[in-house]
Order: structure tokens, then sequence, then C-alpha cells
């Protein structure tokens, strides 16, 4: 028991670790993978009808999202306004799944959320050109 409370502790104290010294677009990559993995969460919950754990991981990929636009950058002029655009879909599509229990939608969010997060792992990584992308921090 106490090796297992101490394991997850660890892994909480690095992950926070990982978050304190990433650099923002790192960060967003971050995001983006935690709302993937809740998205996925979620469809494997409404597959084996666990409506409660669904309607959770849901729930915790919608945060994600409203945090997403939440840090957008309006300085960033059309990148910010195309992201906050279509951070509305996604939430809309995730709150439409959510209320029908249905996993088109989410099938859907994972594909666009998935292109995202590799075009700002590429930026991360410094192979996506002129950087920033609109988000001031995540």
């Amino acid at each position: 028991m106490y090796t297992a409370v101490y394991a997850r502790h660890a892994a909480q104290q690095y992950k926070t670790t990982q978050v304190q010294t990433a650099n923002p677009a790192d960060l967003v990559v971050m995001m983006y993978d935690g709302a993937i993995r809740f998205i996925r969460q979620g469809i494997s919950a409404i597959e084996s009808a666990d409506l409660q754990e669904a309607h959770r991981s849901l729930i915790r990929a919608q945060d994600i999202i409203a945090e997403l636009d939440r840090v957008l950058d309006p300085r960033a002029g059309e990148i910010a306004t195309n992201l906050a655009q279509l951070y509305d879909y996604v939430h809309r599509r995730l709150v439409e799944a959510n209320v029908r229990k249905d996993v088109a939608p989410l099938q859907e969010v994972i594909g666009l959320l998935t292109e995202l997060r590799d075009a700002w792992a590429q930026i991360a990584r410094g192979e996506g050109g002129a950087g920033g992308g609109g988000h001031d921090r995540a």
C-alpha cells in the first residue's frame, strides 16, 4: 500500500515539475494530449455504458478546451480568432456528445485536436516557423 501511495506521489511531483519547466508551446501540447486522453476515456466509458464516467471524462475535456480558449492572445490577430472559433466548435461538439452519449462527435473532435496537437508539437520543436500561434500561456 505504502509503495503505491509513494509511486502516485512521485508521479504527481514529476508531472508538476514537467508543467512548471515547460515552455508555452509544450504546455499547449500537454493540454491537447490531456483533452484527447479524456475524450478517449469518454468514448470507452460510453461504449461500456458507464455514463457517469463518460460524463466525468468529457467534462474534463471541455474544461481543457475552455482553458485553451481563455489563454488565447488576441494580439495574435487572425490566428487567435480562428482558434477561438475552432475551440467554440469543439466545445459544442463535446457538449453534444456528452448529452447524447454519442461517440461520433468525439471521434471528429479527436481528429481536429490531433491535427492541432501535432502542429503545436512542431512549434515546440522549433519546426513550426513563426511560433507563438496565438496562445499567451497555457
